[in-house]
Formats: structure tokens, C-alpha cells, sequence
């Protein structure tokens, strides 16, 4: 048999694995993918990018609402869910086919069925052997389920994607960033929803100022929240779902999205056969990636930390430039910027308040909260919200936490900040245009360098 051969074969062909085989090509290596479904992965198929699609058809149904106080005469007289779905489904295609043909034109070849390591530096591909130099495993997540059995009124957030219908009553396990993003969407599009979730706070990891004020504003959308409320049992019938909670009370809604976090796909595909050490169902790896097998590598959320595509984007082309020789920077997952598409959107990077005070002790830091109702940009927006900035005592900001309408769009600047060890005082000189949301960033940083303007 004649076995294919490659300088770098890839398991996987979502944001970390077709950023590695780019990266790769560019950089002259022979690349082969090998993917199951579709390149792309779910972040584009059925993540990420269709979610936040219907996302922006929820703001635009809440635009609509708000049009009158506006002087806009608008009025919302239904959601057209096949229109909606046509508008995901069609930005899905454009962004897969651009992708595919980015791929073709650096000289990437995908090879379609599911990977398995047969030995270091070979993988089969349904009885075909490709043999590799560089291996790197890019498998991703799927949904987990806590033994919950998904189907009929039982929605994982794949097939919530594709619901033919807006639900009249939604119920939503998990406070995470998939539950509060999908219970915001349904909310929007006029929806009754109530989260359950068995931590104290909604979006248990984010910092405290974040937490509160989603949960304030959740409130004021009438989204209900059962909060330290496990659930002990879900069943279904053809009309209802119905979940049991510990207090011995029960929700019905028409449909139960389970969102209670993702597992990696990291099993039957021979990591451990190989060698491959698997420490909870992740892979093991060292700070540049590398496995306990030389040779082989694994990026994204096979990778323990956090599930975010940006993250395995760039540990795909991290992961190449050291295959072909290089040294790039190690990818510190603390300056991963996380962002939770709701209403209000939350964006953050760096640590939390909790873990500034448990690092550098209460009186090692400083802490400023800078209310955005106070920023023009905002308030022409319809929102309010919160730009917290965390800094050492005389030291470099540690942490941003943003909340309000569309600040997701200034978590780079506060990556930057962060990532290069700035001080406030190294940023207040920059400029800031009148009036942008940025602004809120650049008060908060004139308050800790001791230069308040509009804070007292």
C-alpha cells in the first residue's frame, strides 16, 4: 500500500486546526487535514459564528421595540424564523467557502473521515495511512450532558440553532456563556425564559461587577433566574419539558436547552494508545503545546483552559511556527479576552478582582469601576454599564472588565494594555476620540493613575 506522506498532518479542521495548516503552508511545510464533517468546525457550523448571527437578529428585534422613544415609528409584528435561519444559514456558507478556498490557494489538502493515531508519526484515515513528521490534534469539544438524553424538547445548543420556531417558554440549564448568550437571544425574540443554574451567580468565573450586572439586567428584561438551584431530574412528553430542581420544585417550558458546558473530543482517536497522556479527558501539554509524545501536538479545547476558538486560533499558528522552527510567544491563557454576546454584552481579560486580591493581597491593588452611564457614547447606545480596571499598587493593570452594549469591541485595547505590563500612566497620554465607548477605558485609567476627570 502506498502510504501518503506529509510534514504535518492535523486531526481536526476547526479554528486551530486550519489555522496551524495555514499557518503551516505559509511557512513552506506539506500539510495535510483530515476532518469528519466540514472545515471550520463548530465555532463556524454551529458555534460562534450562526450564533451570533441570530444574536444580531434579536438586537435588531429590541431596536425595533425601542424605535418610537427614538422618533422612529417602527412596530415589531412577528419574528420570520425561516428569513432568520436563511440569514444564518447563508453567512455560514460564505464564510465556509471563503475558507475553503483559502485553504486550496496555500496548498492545504483535506482528506475527509475521521483521524486515528495508529503510531507516532502515522495516522489513519478510514484504513489509509498518512504518515507525518509533525502530528498536531485539533479534535475540539462537543456538548456535555450530565447523563441528560438530548433530543425531541431537549436541545443541545447545535440543535437549538436550528429550532423551527421562536419558544413560547424556555428553560435554559446553565449559567454559563452559552446559557446566558441563548437565553438573551430568546428573550429578544419574545421569549419567557428562566436559567437554572447551580452555582450562586450567573457566569460563575467572570469577575463579581460582571455577574451583577447581568443579573440586574436580566431582571429588567424579565429573564428569571433560579440560581443555586441544581436540578435532579428532566423529562419530556410531546407538549412539555419539565425539570425537577432540589428544592423539590419543577419548571415546564416548550423546550429545555441543556448548556451546561463542553468536554474535550479527545477520546478514540489513539492519543493514549500512543502514549499521549490525557490528565480528565484533556491532553496534556506543555507551555508550547507539545504532548508527552515528541511529535505529536494538540491545540484549542483539547487543551485544558478556556473554550474560546480565538484561543485555539492562536495556539494553531503557534503550534506551526515552532514545527517549522520558530519561537513565537507562548500563548498565556490569561490574556485570552473572553466575551459573552448577551444584553448587556460582558467583555474581560486578565484576572478577576478575587484573584488580584489572592495573588497580590487587598492592599496590593487598586481597583477603579467607572459607570459607562456617564459616557455620551453609551448612553446614545440605550445602555449603561461598567468599565472595572484592576492594576498592581504602583504597577501594571492586571485585569478589564467591561459590561454594556458592545464592549466586546474594546477588549483588544485592554489586552494590549495588560499583555505589555502598561501601567495607567503609560496609556493616559494616548488619545481617545469623543465620543466612542473607549473613553470609558480611558477615564478608568486616569482615575488609577490619579488624574480623575469625570470620577470622583
Amino acid at each position: 500500500m502506498t502510504v501518503r506522506s506529509a510534514d504535518v498532518a492535523i486531526i481536526g479542521g476547526g479554528s486551530g486546526g486550519y489555522a496551524a495548516a495555514l499557518r503551516a503552508a505559509e511557512l513552506g511545510k506539506k500539510v495535510v487535514v483530515i476532518e469528519a464533517d466540514k472545515v471550520g468546525g463548530t465555532c463556524l457550523h454551529r458555534g460562534c459564528v450562526p450564533t451570533k448571527a441570530l444574536l444580531h437578529v434579536g438586537e435588531t428585534a429590541d431596536a425595533v421595540r425601542e424605535g418610537p422613544s427614538l422618533g422612529v415609528k417602527a412596530t415589531l409584528d412577528a419574528i420570520d424564523v425561516p428569513a432568520m435561519h436563511a440569514f444564518r444559514t447563508d453567512l455560514v456558507a460564505k464564510k465556509y467557502k471563503g475558507l475553503q478556498g483559502l485553504l486550496s490557494a496555500r496548498g492545504v489538502e483535506i482528506v475527509a473521515g475521521h483521524g486515528r493515531l495508529a503510531s507516532p508519526g502515522v495516522i489513519e484515515v478510514e484504513g489509509e495511512p498518512i504518515a507525518a513528521t509533525d502530528i498536531i490534534v485539533a479534535t475540539g469539544a462537543r456538548t456535555r450532558t450530565l447523563g441528560i438524553e438530548l433530543g425531541g424538547r431537549i436541545l443541545s445548543s447545535e440543535t437549538a440553532l436550528e429550532l423551527d420556531e421562536v419558544p413560547s417558554q424556555a428553560i435554559v440549564l446553565g449559567g454559563g456563556v452559552i446559557g446566558v448568550e441563548f437565553a438573551s437571544l430568546w428573550r429578544s425574540l419574545g421569549a419567557e425564559v428562566t436559567v437554572v443554574e447551580a452555582a450562586d451567580s450567573l457566569v460563575p468565573a467572570e469577575d463579581e461587577i460582571l455577574r451583577q450586572q447581568l443579573s440586574r439586567a436580566f431582571r429588567r428584561r424579565g429573564i428569571q433566574t433560579r440560581l443555586g438551584s441544581p436540578f435532579v431530574a428532566v423529562t419530556q412528553d410531546t407538549q412539555q419539558v419539565r425539570v425537577e430542581l432540589a428544592d423539590g420544585s419543577v419548571l415546564t417550558g416548550d423546550y429545555l436547552l441543556v448548556a451546561v458546558g463542553r468536554e474535550p473530543a479527545a477520546d478514540g482517536i489513539g492519543l493514549e494508545e500512543a502514549g499521549v497522556v490525557l490528565d480528565r479527558g484533556f491532553v496534556v501539554v506543555d507551555e508550547r503545546l507539545r504532548t508527552t509524545v515528541p511529535g505529536i501536538w494538540a491545540v484549542g479545547d483539547i487543551v485544558a483552559g478556556p473554550q474560546l476558538a480565538h484561543r485555539g486560533f492562536q495556539h494553531g499558528i503557534a503550534v506551526a511556527e515552532r514545527i517549522a522552527g520558530q519561537d513565537p510567544t507562548v500563548v498565556s491563557d490569561e490574556l485570552v479576552p473572553r466575551v459573552v454576546y448577551s444584553s448587556p454584552e460582558l467583555a474581560s481579560v486578565g484576572i478577576t478582582r478575587r484573584a488580584a486580591e489572592e495573588r497580590y493581597g487587598t492592599d496590593g491593588i487598586r481597583v477603579v469601576d467607572y459607570n459607562l452611564a456617564g459616557n455620551a457614547r453609551t448612553e446614545i447606545l440605550g445602555g449603561g454599564g461598567v468599565a472595572r480596571v484592576i492594576r498592581r499598587v504602583d504597577g501594571p493593570v492586571v485585569g478589564v472588565h467591561l459590561a454594556g452594549p458592545r464592549v466586546g469591541e474594546l477588549i483588544t485595547e485592554a489586552q494590549l494594555v495588560i499583555g505589555w505590563d502598561a501601567h495607567p500612566e503609560d496609556v493616559v497620554p494616548f488619545i481617545h476620540a469623543h465620543p466612542t465607548q473607549s473613553e470609558a477605558l480611558s477615564e478608568a485609567f486616569l482615575a488609577l493613575a490619579g488624574k480623575p476627570l469625570h470620577t470622583l
